[in-house]
């Protein structure tokens, strides 16, 4: 695996005498065995990065790895050990991690009064803690090298809150906030922090949650949409980004009229 620093840009790198392109860099990218983790990796592979890809699935997680050029290191991150030991069979493959996406996540939807106790943890767990720990593992390398870009793909949920998706909405709420006080600590040391917030995503997210997507509004949006959001803010270097680009406005509505956008959310959401 090559072993290049990313650039100041991510721009796509530039073709080698033999056709090849050189690398950019070593992406780790989570969740990468399907929905938008596999649509990133694609987008990454394309634009010149080295990947280490990683989901649950090791069947689907090969396949994108073959697509990709990548290196597939099939994980758990929902078991308490699982950042951990993804990071060391990260860095017994590369001595380097320039760009991590934390892709990975997990639903659940239903009252919260019925939501079993495992159900939260497991939220939790993926959604917020592992991340957590995985920034923390791979953030000193970056500080080292005093350059890297961190990803966290969050929710629209955990910027307005939605009904019955209480657990998943406070877990994306703290990476929104994580996001905006990580970029503040490492303002100055060469490392970048992005929050990419889709709404609703074209994945199995719904159908592995337990409760298929019902509403005609909003409409789902294909992961690779997402997968050229992340690129476009790893080029322009974007703090944050919504896709689609009109998921902002309600959050905007919300912090100018909070009662009246609550009374809509109330009745509508």
């Amino acid at each position: 695996m090559t072993r290049a620093l990313p650039g100041p840009d991510y721009r796509d790198a530039a073709p080698t005498a033999a056709g090849r392109r050189t690398s950019t860099g070593v992406a780790l990218v989570t969740g990468a065995s399907s929905g938008i983790g596999a649509a990133v990796s694609r987008r990454m592979a394309a634009g010149g990065w080295d990947l280490l890809v990683t989901g649950r699935d090791a069947e689907r997680l090969h396949e994108v790895a073959a697509a990709t050029s990548g290196v597939a290191l099939p994980a758990d991150l929902s078991s308490p050990d699982g950042a951990r030991a993804l990071v060391s069979s990260a860095f017994a493959t590369t001595d380097r991690i320039d760009l991590l996406v934390a892709g990975a996540g997990v639903g659940w939807a239903g009252p919260f009064a019925a939501m079993p106790a495992a159900a939260v943890d497991r939220v939790v767990s993926v959604d917020l803690t592992c991340v957590l720990h995985l920034v923390r593992l791979v953030l000193p390398h970056m500080l080292a090298e005093k350059r890297g870009h961190i990803v966290l793909v969050g929710s629209v949920a955990g910027t307005l809150g939605v009904r019955e998706e209480a657990v998943y909405s406070a877990a994306k709420a703290a990476i929104c906030v994580f996001a905006d006080a990580l970029r503040y600590e490492l303002r100055g040391t060469g490392v970048r922090v992005t929050h990419v917030v889709p709404g609703v995503v074209d994945t199995r997210f719904f159908e592995r949650r337990g409760r298929p997507y019902t509403r005609a509004r909003p409409r789902p949006v294909p992961a690779e949409q997402v997968a050229d959001a992340v690129w476009d803010a790893l080029v322009h270097g974007r703090d944050e980004v919504y896709v689609p680009a009109w998921l902002q406005w309600p959050r905007r509505v919300r912090g100018v009229a909070p009662t009246v956008y609550r009374r809509l959310a109330a009745r509508f959401g």
